[in-house]
């Protein structure tokens, strides 16, 4: 009797889970999760604070159980926290002395958790992915890479129907995996005909089939079947590198897209490699080195960016990205789930432009979509139409945005790099309700249940909740 009874035990202590990167249908939202408060810091209204070691993913909530991942040296940490009194319960590690390249902003332990509820996934580019029980016992590990990516491998592992899924975007031999959650086995491998990309993919349950992988990738954004990961439907008009993950709201995935050098007036019509080849190619290797290109062809960023094997030339698939690149475009799309092949003409709702996040992915609260861009600019938008219905400055945090905006209580939070929690009333023509300020840096996007937000900063966890 007394297990059959815990789990429902669990649940009315503790409330929804958050079990993945932006919680419950990777919205960012939690509509049943009680009142917030409005102001808080490190020392108001924290019910409890653990120092941790240093990571950048963010936390995810399973039961009485809170779940992130860090790194010390050479190891590779994964912990399990007390929900209501941030006690370590424990803590396990894999070693991996080899170092993926990787941007500074990027991290070893950037990756955020995924839970079935009887099990944790994680994934470190160093290493591969691992599964722990609830106790903290090791069930299997996939070892992954070496990874040739210009910034680093950082999606973080999604999870439906048995199947804990990847994708693994860099310059050569992309793909996505979907790995038996019971046995550790790889079910599926498909190839991605992409370059290097730091999104995480969500998960969609269409009325009919089933579920699907809703993946960015450079370029275009594809939808992939769970079950054997077949590439089902793709939309076209992405940029290079996408770092935001898509948001589904009823039968509408949005996504946003920004890379240096895509906003408007700034796109350059390449020629393509045989033209190139013949004008350019001075020792006929049928190869471009850096030095044969004219200066109007030159790319705008380092050439490694654009040398996707590191052989020091371009070959034809790597001048066919580059020259992709220099013409695509920035933006904001709306698009209808769902289809066969390439849907864009049909799919794309609406595309918005300007003032685009680089890495927080948007959030659609009662209809209308919510981004931060990088010195602190925030805009709202209808989520039916993409009208922009207001555009401001968050005074008090004009800073750089890396966490993704959660909403909760009608209020939207949104996480500067150094540690300002904006808080703003929910709607379009929103306001500030308040800047509260850590004493750290902030990456990791919050999670929310029963009342109680999750703040990760650089160097602990905090329990942010109202005292009664």
């Amino acid at each position: 009797m007394r297990t059959l009874l815990y789990p429902l035990l669990v649940a009315s202590l503790f409330g929804a889970d958050w079990p993945q990167f932006r919680g419950p249908g990777a919205s960012g939202l939690c509509p049943s999760c009680g009142q917030l408060p409005t102001e808080f810091g490190p020392q108001k209204n924290v019910r409890w604070k653990t120092e941790l070691p240093a990571g950048k993913s963010s936390p995810v909530l399973v039961g009485d159980r809170i779940f992130l991942t860090a790194s010390e040296g050479d190891e590779l940490i994964t912990m399990s926290l007390n929900r209501a009194t941030g006690k370590v319960q424990w803590r396990r590690s894999v070693r991996a002395p080899k170092r993926e390249a990787q941007h500074a902003l990027n991290h070893r332990a950037a990756p955020t958790a995924v839970s079935d509820g009887k099990s944790v996934y994680v994934f470190f580019a160093d290493f591969g992915l691992v599964a722990y029980d609830f106790e903290g016992k090791e069930r299997w590990q996939v070892p992954l890479g070496p990874f040739n990516s210009q910034h680093g491998v950082v999606g973080s592992p999604v999870y439906a129907d048995g199947r804990v899924i990847l994708v693994c975007d860099t310059d050569t031999d992309a793909f996505i995996i979907g790995v038996d959650a019971e046995s550790g086995k790889i079910a599926w491998k498909t190839p991605r005909h992409v370059i290097n990309g730091y999104s995480t993919p969500t998960i969609h349950r269409p009325a009919r089939g089933p579920a699907q992988v809703i993946a960015p990738g450079s370029y275009q954004l594809t939808a992939y079947s769970v079950v054997d990961g077949e590439a089902l439907w793709f939309v076209r008009g992405l940029t290079c590198q996408p770092k935001s993950a898509p948001t589904i709201a009823g039968d509408i995935v949005y996504f946003s897209g920004w890379t240096t050098g895509n906003d408007e007036g700034q796109q350059v019509d390449l020629p393509g490699f045989a033209e190139v080849i013949a004008k350019a190619d001075a020792n006929h290797d049928g190869k471009l080195a850096q030095a044969e290109l004219p200066q109007p062809w030159q790319p705008t960023g380092s050439w490694r960016a654009i040398d996707l094997d590191r052989d020091g030339f371009l070959n034809e698939r790597e001048w066919t990205f580059f020259r992709t690149r220099r013409a695509s475009r920035n933006g904001l799309l709306a698009v209808k789930l769902g289809g066969s092949g390439d849907v864009t003409d049909t799919n794309v709702l609406w595309r918005y432009e300007k003032s685009l996040p680089d890495v927080p992915s948007p959030l659609v609260y009662n209809d209308v979509v919510y981004i931060v861009r990088n010195g602190g600019i925030a805009t709202t938008l209808d989520a039916k139409s993409g009208k922009v219905l207001k555009q401001a400055r968050l005074t008090g945090a004009l800073e750089d945005y890396y966490a993704s905006p959660v909403g909760v209580d009608g209020k939207v939070y949104m996480a500067s790099e150094h540690g300002k929690v904006v808080v703003l009333r929910a709607a379009g023509e929103w306001e500030i309700l308040a800047i509260n300020e850590f004493d750290s840096d902030i990456y990791a996007t919050p999670a929310i249940s029963d009342g109680i937000m999750y703040i990760r900063t650089s160097n602990a966890l905090y329990a942010i909740g109202s005292p009664n």
